[in-house]
C-alpha cells in the first residue's frame, strides 16, 4: 500500500509537469502552438531539409526530383480586416473568431502538420512533406472553408495566405520572410487568396 501511494504521488507530479510543459508550448486563447514553440521548431525543420538534401545529393537526378516533389512548406495566414471586427463587435467576438479559426485549421490540416498562433490575428502552418499541388490544395481548402463559415454575430470572415517551399539553403529569417512577402502580396491584391512565393517570383510579381 505504501508503494502504491508513492507511485500514485509520482504519477501526479509527472502529470502536473507534463501539463505545465504543454501549457508553456501553447497559445492560451486558441490552444495552438505558440510563437516561442515555433522559434524552437523552425530550426529543426530546416535541419531536416539539409539532411535530406545531403543524403539524396548522390542518388541521381530522378531521385532528387522525387525528393523535391515531396517538400515541407511554411504558410503564414492572416485574418482580413480583423481590426474592423474588433472595432465593430468588440474584442470578445474578435477572440471568438480566432478560437473558431483555430478549430477550422485543426479540421482542415493533417494531424502531423504543425499549427501555430504567431500573435494577434496571424497564424503559421508548417506542412508535412507533400508536393506543390498538395500544399496549394490544402491551403485553398482552408481559405474556402473559412470564407463560407458563418461566424456568430460577425458573419463572414476571410483570410489571406502566403506560403513557401522550405529548402535546404534557407535560414529561419529567410523562410518566414518569403512566406510573409507572399502574404503581403495577397493582402495588397484583393485579400481572401492564397499566394505562393515561388510562383510570384517566377511571374516577376515580386523580386527574389
Amino acid at each position: 500500500e505504501g508503494n502504491e501511494k508513492l507511485v500514485t504521488g509520482f504519477l501526479q507530479v509527472f502529470r502536473n509537469y507534463v501539463r505545465i510543459l504543454d501549457e508553456s508550448e501553447r497559445d492560451t486563447l486558441t490552444g495552438l502552438l505558440n510563437r516561442r514553440t515555433f522559434d524552437r521548431n523552425i530550426g529543426h525543420l530546416l535541419s531536416q531539409a539539409r539532411m535530406n538534401a545531403a543524403m539524396d545529393g548522390a542518388q541521381g537526378k530522378s531521385r532528387r526530383e522525387d525528393i523535391r516533389a515531396q517538400s515541407r512548406w511554411l504558410a503564414v495566414l492572416d485574418v482580413d480586416h480583423f481590426k474592423r471586427v474588433n472595432d465593430k463587435f468588440g474584442h470578445i467576438y474578435g477572440d471568438e473568431v480566432l478560437i473558431l479559426l483555430a478549430g477550422i485549421m485543426r479540421k482542415v490540416f493533417r494531424e502531423r502538420d504543425k499549427l501555430f498562433r504567431f500573435g494577434g490575428e496571424e497564424f503559421v502552418a508548417a506542412l508535412e512533406p507533400t508536393d506543390a499541388q498538395g500544399a496549394r490544395t490544402v491551403l485553398e481548402r482552408l481559405r474556402e472553408t473559412v470564407a463560407s463559415y458563418e461566424f456568430p454575430q460577425v458573419g463572414q470572415v476571410t483570410i489571406s495566405i502566403g506560403y513557401v517551399r522550405i529548402s535546404s539553403q534557407d535560414v529561419p529569417a529567410t523562410v518566414v520572410g518569403h512566406a510573409d512577402e507572399a502574404l503581403y502580396y495577397a493582402k495588397q491584391h484583393g485579400r481572401n487568396q492564397v499566394c505562393s512565393y515561388e510562383a510570384l517570383v517566377s511571374e516577376n510579381k515580386i523580386a527574389p
